[in-house]
C-alpha cells in the first residue's frame, strides 16, 4: 500500500496524473467525500486536470443524503413545547415539507446549534424538565462521538437525553451505487476522515467484488493528486485494489477504540438515503439497553417516505448522475441564501461547491467554465 505523496511537489504529481490519464484513457472517478469535493474546487485542481478525466461527486455529504422523512421527523419533534433540539449547524436550514428547523426556531421552537454531541448531553443536564433530542447525523466519522454521548448520558442517569439516529455507513452506499448501474464509476477516491475510523481495509470488498480501484486520500492538493494518480495507474494496468495515500492519518485496520464505541452502542440497520432509497446495513440503530435513548421510540415518531421539492434534482446529484448546473433551479431559484434542496445548504454540498467555485470548474477536469 502506498504511504502518500511523499516529497513530490504538486507540479510533479500533476505530471504523474497526466501521464497516468494518457495511459488509462477516459475515466470517471468518484470522490465519495463532500470535503474532497470542496477541496478539489477550492484548490483549483479540477480546472487543470486532463480533459479525459471526469470527477464525479458522490453521496459523501451527510446532510445531503439524510432522508426527507428524517428532516420532517426532526421538525415534528421541534414543534413540541417540551422538546429541545440539538443539532449541527448545517441541518438547521434544510427545507422540510412543512418548513425548516430555522423557521421553527424563529416561531419559538427551542433549537440549539451545538459543536459536539457532548454539548447536547450538557444541555440535557441543564434542562431537567425537557427532552433534549440530538440529531445524530453523519457517517462513521461522527458516530463514535454520538456513542460516547449516549454512554455519558447513561452513566449520569440523564433519561431526558435522546438521539434521533441517522448515522450512515459509507461502504454499503458505494456498493449500492455500483449495483444500481446508473452511474459509470471507474474508481473511487475514498474519504480521508471516515477512513481514519473504519480503516483502508474496509474498501476491500469494493475492489475485490466490484473490480474498482479504491484509494484513500487526504485533502491537500498533493494528497488528492497522489490518490487520483494511483487510481489511474491501476486502471491503466487493469488492476483493482485498495491503496492508502493518506498513511499519515489512516491505518489499514482503522481506529480500534472508535470502532469499539460504535459497536457497543449501535448495531447495523437498514437506512433510508435521500433519493437512493433503503440500503441494507447502511445505517446504525441503538442496540440493547441504549434503545431507550431513541427519540423515535420515546415519542412514537415515524420517518416518512422520501420527497423531493418540485424541480429539485439533489437526489441525482448525490448519486453522481448529473452535475448541479444541469438542474434548472441551480443558481436561479436555488442559491445558498435561498436553498431549495440540501445540496445547496450544506458546506459540503455539491451544489454549494459548484455555486461558489463554478467559474473555475470544468465538468470533471479539462476546461474552465466561463459562466
Amino acid at each position: 500500500m502506498m504511504a502518500g505523496a511523499g516529497r513530490r511537489s504538486a507540479a510533479e504529481l500533476l505530471a504523474e496524473v497526466r501521464a497516468a490519464a494518457e495511459a488509462a484513457g477516459p475515466a470517471a472517478i468518484m470522490e465519495v467525500c463532500g470535503t474532497h469535493t470542496v477541496a478539489l474546487f477550492r484548490s483549483g485542481l479540477r480546472s487543470v486536470l486532463p480533459a479525459e478525466l471526469r470527477l464525479i461527486s458522490g453521496p459523501g455529504c451527510p446532510v445531503c443524503v439524510t432522508s426527507q422523512g428524517y428532516i420532517d421527523a426532526a421538525c415534528e419533534l421541534a414543534a413540541r413545547r417540551d422538546v429541545t433540539i440539538c443539532t449541527y449547524g448545517d441541518m438547521v436550514r434544510v427545507p422540510g415539507r412543512r418548513g425548516s428547523l430555522e423557521r421553527l426556531r424563529a416561531e419559538g421552537a427551542d433549537v440549539l446549534v451545538v459543536y459536539s454531541a457532548r454539548d447536547a448531553v450538557r444541555a440535557a443536564g441543564e434542562r431537567p424538565g425537557r427532552s433534549v433530542v440530538f440529531l445524530a447525523v453523519g457517517f462513521e466519522t461522527t458516530a463514535p462521538a454520538t456513542a460516547a454521548a449516549v454512554l455519558a448520558a447513561d452513566r449520569a442517569g440523564l433519561g431526558n437525553f435522546l438521539v434521533l439516529p441517522a448515522h450512515k455507513r459509507v461502504v454499503p452506499a458505494m456498493e449500492a451505487l455500483l449495483a444500481g448501474g446508473g452511474c459509470a464509476i471507474d474508481g473511487f477516491l475514498c474519504p480521508g476522515h471516515v477512513s481514519v475510523v473504519i480503516g483502508a481495509g474496509a474498501y476491500e470488498p469494493i475492489a475485490r467484488r466490484h473490480g474498482r480501484p479504491c484509494v484513500v486520500a487526504g485533502f491537500e492538493p498533493a494528497g488528492m493528486l497522489a490518490g487520483i494518480a494511483a487510481i489511474l495507474r491501476q486502471l491503466a494496468a487493469r488492476e483493482a485494489r485498495v491503496e492508502n495515500a493518506y498513511g499519515v492519518a489512516v491505518r489499514q485496520e482503522g481506529n480500534a477504540a472508535a470502532l469499539r464505541l460504535i459497536d457497543e452502542v449501535f448495531a447495523p440497520a437498514p437506512a433510508d438515503w435521500r433519493a437512493i432509497g433503503t440500503i441494507p446495513a447502511s445505517g446504525m440503530e441503538l442496540r440493547g439497553r441504549y434503545a431507550a435513548y431513541d427519540a423515535r421510540r420515546r415519542f412514537g415518531v415515524e420517518l416518512g417516505g422520501n420527497y423531493e421539492p418540485p424541480g429539485c434534482r439533489c437526489g441525482q446529484v448525490i448519486q453522481g448522475l448529473l452535475d448541479p448546473p444541469e438542474c434548472a433551479l441551480f443558481g436561479g431559484a436555488c442559491t445558498p441564501t435561498a436553498p431549495v434542496g440540501p445540496c445547496m445548504v450544506s458546506s459540503e454540498g455539491t451544489c454549494a461547491a459548484w455555486y461558489k467555485y463554478r467559474r473555475a470548474a470544468g465538468r470533471g477536469g479539462g476546461q474552465a467554465r466561463s459562466d
